[in-house]
């Protein structure tokens, strides 16, 4: 038995695996703070607190002393600062944190070719434009600093005691050299931050700890359990779906959304704000676009009307599709396509006649019309696919996965076990650092499904439309 630890934004998700079939899963919820506008925080102690949670729950229904291997993976990006004696320094600075703006067009001054050397160029969600921010801002923390780590790697020091990350996790912060998959020293100095700070590198199957005896005192986990590097949850999130080989793609609906391909070479586009960063398994990359709200925006308005998200896609259902408002969902702002943290949400076309239904439809809408914009930035890249397929727990509504076949003009299909996702792929990735799967096993794609044709929706396609133009009207306005 394996099992996959999850790091997410609003939860932590733990599942229990023999790598095919999924024996136990347990969730425990976190929430994320914001002091100030635009910051977006959490603290770390609560994700060892809800991965204990987690875990106590698996404990219900199997034996942790079977378990052979542990998987990590995790929200990216997050900025966890540890001193000496690895004690945390301040609140985790998240992705979807905006206050980093100005250091973003520094360190572009600073180094030009950035785009190139870290696949993507700076936006304030990464970790290298935070640390720069820190300096500026806390220079009492960042004179204390002394390691770095990613949000499932400070879980993994809890566990194993080790400061190691993997390379796609890694590709998240700047400060990886994607080409050749090593720390960007150049990144590194023009980012405020030492190379001393940064953890060993792994990929994402190699073995690089196992559990210790103050970690099995905490969890209940046997000591000695081998624990891999595991992911960041773009990339496991693919290992879930056999997206290890290049050619296959596939969309991910969490409080973030992503539109994946994988590929076997570095192939940078920075202009779309695509990211173009190395894979957790060896000698592969992946391109994405990475859309800040994904399903978040669904949970939000659920949260505004006091209902579940459920009947928020219920009340969507039942929506005149002729009476629908203009919703932009840049909750947090956004970066792909647009490298835009200014912008925000609203309504537009708001009539005396509307109602909670045509507000829900809208949200819907616009969530699939992210995924629209994505696409298109991606050009002929995913148009060759035969498919993409659909993880995260967006994906649990049919109606919503039909509006972005729809809008995007792709075919969608929703995996067995989609709801897994990155959790699954930590899992897997451990099965493999145990060889209970090679990695060419890795790349065994699960069965679909529930297929999701585009039809035909000139409606749809107007919309869209007035989404696009709505965007642009409005990107002046700060």
């Amino acid at each position: 038995m394996f099992l996959g630890i999850d790091i997410g934004t609003s939860a932590v998700k733990v599942i229990c695996t023999d790598g095919t079939a999924i024996h136990a899963t347990a969730t425990a919820d976190l929430t994320v703070a914001s002091p100030h506008p635009g910051w977006s925080e959490q603290d770390p102690q609560a994700w060892w607190a809800a991965t204990c949670a987690a875990l106590a729950g698996i404990a219900k229904t199997v034996q942790l002393a079977g378990v052979t291997g542990i998987g990590l993976s995790g929200q990216m990006h997050g900025a966890v600062l540890l001193d000496g004696a690895h004690q945390v320094l301040r609140p985790a600075i998240l992705w979807n944190d905006s206050r980093s703006t100005e250091d973003c067009a520094r360190l572009q001054a600073a180094l030009p070719e950035i785009g190139t050397i870290a696949g993507v160029l700076p936006l304030p969600g990464f970790t290298a434009p935070k640390l720069m921010w820190v300096a500026r801002k806390e220079p009492a923390v960042h004179a204390r600093i002394a390691h770095i780590l990613l949000p499932k790697d400070y879980i993994g020091l809890r566990l194993h005691g080790e400061l190691v990350t993997d390379r796609s996790d890694a590709a998240g912060t700047l400060w990886l050299d994607q080409g050749t998959r090593e720390w960007s020293a150049a990144v590194a100095g023009a980012s405020a931050t030492e190379m001393a700070w940064l953890p060993r590198l792994a990929d994402g199957h190699e073995v690089v700890g196992q559990i210790t005896a103050v970690a099995a005192a905490e969890t209940g986990l046997p000591a000695g359990i081998p624990v891999v590097a595991g992911g960041g949850d773009a990339a496991t999130g693919a290992v879930s779906l056999g997206a290890t080989e290049a050619g296959r793609g596939f969309i991910s609906l969490g409080t973030s959304g992503q539109l994946f391909v994988a590929g076997d070479a570095y192939h940078p586009n920075p202009a779309k704000f695509v990211h173009a960063f190395a894979h957790t398994v060896p000698e592969r990359w992946y391109q994405m676009a990475a859309m800040l709200n994904g399903a978040r925006p669904i949970a939000w308005m659920a949260g505004q009307l006091q209902i579940s998200a459920g009947e928020v896609v219920n009340l969507a259902e039942s929506a005149d599709p002729n009476r629908v408002p203009t919703f932009l969902p840049y909750l947090t702002g956004e970066r792909s396509p647009h490298g835009d943290p200014h912008i925000r949400a609203g309504f537009f076309g708001l009539e005396d006649s509307t109602d909670r239904a045509a507000l829900c439809r809208a949200v819907l809408e616009a969530v699939a019309f992210t995924f629209a914009d994505a696409v298109d930035s991606f050009g002929d890249t995913v148009a060759g696919l035969p498919h993409l397929a659909a993880i995260g727990g967006g994906s649990k509504s049919p109606f919503l996965l039909q509006l972005i076949a729809n809008a995007t003009g792709q075919r969608i299909g929703r995996t067995v076990g989609s709801d897994a996702g990155p959790a699954m792929g930590a899992a897997r990735l451990a099965a493999c650092g145990m060889g209970a799967l090679s990695l060419t096993d890795l790349g065994h794609q699960p069965e679909i499904a529930d297929w999701f044709d585009p039809t035909s929706a000139p409606d749809l396609d107007g919309r869209l439309q007035r989404y696009r133009a709505l965007y642009q009207a409005l990107k002046p306005l700060r």
